[in-house]
């Protein structure tokens, strides 16, 4: 402490450190305020130690680095550093406590210390010593003074008072004249405790004896060491005036306020001389002046007004003192004070300055976050100085006051950024002054996204159409959901939910587009198998963690014309030849049989029409468009042909259309033994007999591949019949009902072969997986009823009742009523019995009634051996 080189604490280091909770814990940020004084002496090196903050307020130099500590002042000053590796505060530039407070004592540097993270504020306060570094001087090098000789002793001449920027014990403290013949040196003390210098004369002068005399006035300090500064006197001694001017006031006081205008009179000083005449003219003036105060004070020679002619600022200085000088004639003098009072006008408005901003926030922050911390100062003093600072109520948040002149801006409501994502919040400081300046600040805030927002679909349930038949990779639809977040969490990706559609997974049907969220088809559709699909597509963003939600899709596959109409009567056999018999007496519109025909497709494409494409004679015969029924168009005569072959088409409505062709052997006559002859020449069927080489070759091809390809290929193989299996009774399943039923199948009169009065009763035994079903029946058998072999033939008795093994094709049952002919196919399971009861009687259960009302002749051709036991191909209800 002792040593002026090294750095110096000037008394007992005072270190008080209150930590002093602020009610401030905003958020996740806490905010400590400690408070640390050190005194050190002006003029330190750069550099020097000023204190070790670390021992001081219980910080480590980590905590200086991760909270970025820094040094913060109100003016910007820069005197004293933080060195952040050591811990400690340094001088950083030269300190001149006169420069800084002039004559202000005790003098204190005040800054405040910010660490973030979480944010702490300390408050320095450091107070700079004096050392005796100014030695006493005078404005000017000489003065001179006349004195009349009449001068009685006692006369008072002012001196100028000599100046030390130091304070005590360092300031101006005593002054020395030297010679002391004719003067000494009188030492006054102001009421204010200012002290001047002035000189008493104890010896009459003779100007005819001396007519100048030269002094030396001194003033020394009270430094150690003691400094002095010295100014040479001339007296000239004059003659005659005998009296000095006397000021009325030994200090005037005046109050003037810092907005005065220009000329502004602000006091009139009056000093009186007792002398007559010339002499007792007194002429004022400032006898010296400050540099701050020369530019805004003026004083009249003539009549001791003192004006304003500068721009006062409280803020600059509010107190000036003035020396004024009344001198007469003779160049008597008298000295006076005046002390001017700067009286404060609010003239400056509050300045907002930001020290800390955190920007962005994320949209979760908890209502007491800190966004930012605030130094709001007002120059003004008193209530001009005075502040208030507040926001307005249209943002959710507010200010809190931290300490004297500092303030956090904090949050006051849950944010939102999918509804407000960016503030700008104005801070609007006011000071109390009449009329109050105010200032406003904008501070322009971003809210970071949180993922707190799933994607959203427009619609629960969409819903697609798609043609069956389609090529893999066809684009259905495509999902759209949207998410309010932004960025990442905000980019939505979507899965296809792989949940069971008819057995097998989503995914083996369909796929989604992760990015497009576009859903296609993987494989070609099914109309037959399965109408409509219902798949989950989920909509994730790309959140942590992520959110979603999910949409349902109805994919409705759409029927298209891929399926021929299937004939189901009459029987298209192989090996034999089946005829309807149409007896030569029958009338015109006979009806000679039914053409029975469906299509597994629906709709449009399902609707069918029948035409006769080709016939042995067309004028003979014609077919119901709508109803397949072949009928009669006139009266048949003997010159008609006994064979009739007709060529039936049957197309369905689609676009385009698909068709079937069925072939009806019609034998005209009136009894058996008639035609019998002519339809043993019926030739087999070409294209039965060209499909049966072909597959012929076919099975012969398959058995070789099957002995070549081994055990692997015959599993493929079981599979593959397996699978045709299970569509095949899904298709058989779905042969709808025959929709349409013609108005002319009454039976009047019993008109036909077989007669209405005749009842017949069946025995039906069916089975779904296999086309060949039992069809017992025992009945009167009318000769219009024929069967013929190759081999051989046999005329069935009329009247014989007999059971036959009835080969139906395929497993499907038709009843006629009462001459209108109604088809209906009929699914019957293993062991299940089907009995009817002619007459017309209404079938219930599982028992029909069946009533034929035309001839029906039938021939069986066999082409390799006789069957002892007839075989009746049964054709039922036309």
């Amino acid at each position: 402490r002792d040593s002026p080189t090294r750095v110096q604490l000037r008394g007992q280091v005072l270190l008080f450190f209150s930590v002093i909770s602020l009610c401030s814990v905003l958020g996740q940020v806490k905010m400590t305020l400690g408070q640390v004084r050190y005194s050190i002496p002006e003029e330190m090196a750069t550099g020097s130690v000023v204190g070790n903050i670390i021992q001081d307020l219980g910080l480590d130099v980590m905590r200086l680095k991760s909270g970025r500590a820094r040094i913060f002042t109100e003016d910007g000053s820069e005197y004293i550093g933080l060195n952040a590796e050591k811990g400690t505060l340094v001088v950083a530039k030269r300190i001149d406590r006169e420069e800084l407070c002039k004559q202000v004592s005790p003098c204190s540097l005040h800054f405040q210390i910010i660490l973030e993270n979480p944010m702490e504020l300390h408050r320095i306060d450091v107070e700079i010593t004096d050392i005796n570094d100014n030695a006493p001087f005078f404005s000017t090098k000489e003065y001179s003074f006349q004195v009349s000789e009449s001068a009685l002793p006692g006369a008072r001449y002012s001196l100028e008072s000599a100046k030390d920027p130091d304070v005590a014990p360092n300031s101006l403290q005593t002054y020395k004249l030297n010679p002391t013949d004719h003067f000494k040196l009188n030492v006054v003390s102001r009421p204010d405790g200012t002290k001047y210098a002035e000189m008493v004369l104890h010896t009459s002068l003779d100007r005819e004896k001396q007519e100048e005399h030269k002094l030396i006035l001194t003033a020394f300090d009270g430094g150690n060491p003691q400094k002095s500064g010295s100014v040479k006197i001339n007296v000239v001694v004059l003659d005659a005036n005998d009296n000095a001017p006397v000021f009325t006031q030994s200090v005037y006081r005046v109050t003037v306020a810092e907005n005065a205008s220009r000329d502004t009179v602000i006091l009139r000083v009056t000093a009186t001389d007792n002398d007559k005449g010339a002499n007792e003219e007194v002429v004022y003036s400032f006898s010296h002046l400050t540099d701050g105060a020369s530019p805004l004070f003026n004083i009249d020679a003539q009549t001791g007004e003192i004006t304003v002619v500068g721009v006062l600022d409280y803020e600059k200085s509010k107190q000036y003192e003035i020396d004024i000088e009344a001198t007469d004639k003779g160049g008597l003098t008298d000295t006076s004070k005046v002390l001017i009072e700067v009286a404060d006008v609010n003239d400056n408005a509050p300045v907002i300055s930001v020290i800390s901003l955190s920007n962005p926030i994320p949209e979760d922050s908890t209502p007491d976050t800190v966004i930012a911390m605030l130094n709001i100062k007002d120059l003004d003093s008193g209530k001009n100085g005075q502040v208030k600072c507040f926001i307005g109520s249209d943002v959710p948040f507010k200010i809190k006051s931290s300490s004297a002149n500092f303030y956090s801006l904090v949050s006051d409501d849950v944010l939102d950024r999918e509804t407000v994502s960016e503030y700008n919040i104005t801070i609007t400081a006011m000071d109390q002054g009449s009329p109050p300046y105010f200032t406003n600040k904008t501070i322009y805030l971003r809210l970071s996204d949180v993922n707190d927002h799933a994607p959203l679909f427009p619609q629960d349930v969409l819903t697609a159409f798609i043609a069956e038949n389609n090529s893999p990779g066809m684009s259905l639809i495509s999902v759209k959901a949207t998410d309010q977040d932004f960025g990442n969490n905000a980019r939505v990706s979507y899965f296809l939910e792989d949940s069971q559609v008819n057995g097998m997974l989503a995914s083996a049907y369909f796929s989604v587009n992760a990015e497009s969220g576009e859903i296609l088809a993987v494989r070609p559709l099914d109309y037959e198998q399965t109408k409509l699909f219902n798949i989950r597509v989920k909509a994730q963003d790309g959140g942590s963690p992520p959110l979603s939600s999910n949409v349902t899709v109805k994919i409705l596959v759409q029927d298209q014309n891929d399926n021929p109409p299937q004939v189901l009567y009459p029987v298209q056999t192989g090996g034999s030849v089946v005829a309807e018999m149409v007896p030569r007496s029958a009338d015109v519109g006979y009806l000679v049989t039914k053409v029975v025909a469906v299509d597994v497709d629906s709709g449009q494409n399902a609707w069918l029409s029948y035409k006769l494409q080709k016939a042995t004679d067309r004028a003979l015969f014609e077919v119901g468009l709508q109803n397949g029924e072949i009928r009669t168009v006139r009266q048949v005569t003997d010159k008609d042909a006994v064979k009739q072959r007709l060529s039936v088409i049957v197309e369905d409505n689609g676009q385009p259309s698909r068709s079937a062709t069925v072939i009806v052997n019609v034998a005209v006559a009136d009894s058996f033994p008639e035609v019998l002859s002519e339809f043993t020449d019926f030739p087999h069927d070409k294209e039965y007999n060209d499909n049966l080489t072909f597959y012929l070759v076919l099975a012969l091809a398959v058995v070789s591949f099957l002995f070549i390809t081994s055990l692997v290929v015959i599993i493929s193989v079981k599979i593959y019949r397996w699978r045709h299996e299970r569509l095949f009774y899904k298709s058989s399943g779905n042969l709808p009902v025959i929709p349409y039923y013609p108005p002319l199948y009454a039976d009047v009169g019993g008109t036909g072969t077989l007669k209405g009065g005749q009842a017949f009763s069946y025995e039906v035994y069916g089975t779904t997986d296999s086309r060949k079903s039992d069809v017992k029946f025992s009945q009167p058998l009318s000769q219009s009823t024929l069967n013929v072999e190759h081999s051989a033939s046999m005329t069935v008795p009329r009247h014989k009742t007999e059971s036959y093994n009835t080969e139906v094709r395929p497993s499907s049952f038709f009843a006629a009523d009462a001459g209108e002919t109604e088809y209906q196919a009929e699914k019957l399971s293993d062991g299940e019995e089907e009995r009817g009861s002619g007459g017309g009687e209404q079938a219930h259960g599982n028992q029909h009634s069946l009533h034929h009302p035309c001839a029906a002749l039938v021939l069986v051709m066999q082409c390799s051996h006789f069957d002892p036991q007839p075989s009746l191909s049964a054709e039922i209800g036309g």
